[in-house]
């Protein structure tokens, strides 16, 4: 069985804004949808997504994100507890963001290749496989 693609906020928003790495975040979701690979995205990364569209192009692109993602088939992963425990462990231990920490949690709990371009990962790289767009 493949391992899942579990994309950051800054993979989804650059294939979403045209930036940067969209092409290669587009091969890797058709690839996924070919190879019926699971697509997910941690629930706090998506939040992360929802803040960032509506404080930079408003409520209605907003709601179109949110529909292209439900559209891609992307599965929302819960936050848990243990999680939440997982996600403090790693930020005691590295200098990245605390919601790049539960996506670093979600990789290792659900054994999934992160899909991202942000360079702050690279204190992890070698806790997780990343897919570096």
């Amino acid at each position: 069985m493949t391992a899942p693609y579990l994309f950051d906020s800054y993979a989804l928003l650059a294939l979403f804004q045209k930036e940067k790495g969209a092409d290669a975040v587009s091969k890797i979701i058709q690839d996924a949808l070919t190879q019926n690979v699971e697509q997910l995205i941690c629930a706090i990364n998506l939040g992360e997504i929802i803040y960032l569209t509506k404080r930079r192009f408003g409520d209605e692109k907003k709601l179109e994100i949110l529909g292209r993602i439900h559209q891609l088939g992307v599965k929302i992963l819960p936050i848990p507890d243990s999680l939440v425990f997982r996600a403090a462990e790693i930020k005691s231990d590295y200098s990245i963001s605390y919601a790049d920490c539960f996506c670093v949690a979600c990789a290792i709990e659900h054994s999934a290749v992160l899909v991202t371009g942000d360079p702050d990962f690279q204190s992890v790289a070698h806790r997780i496989q990343i897919e570096w767009i």
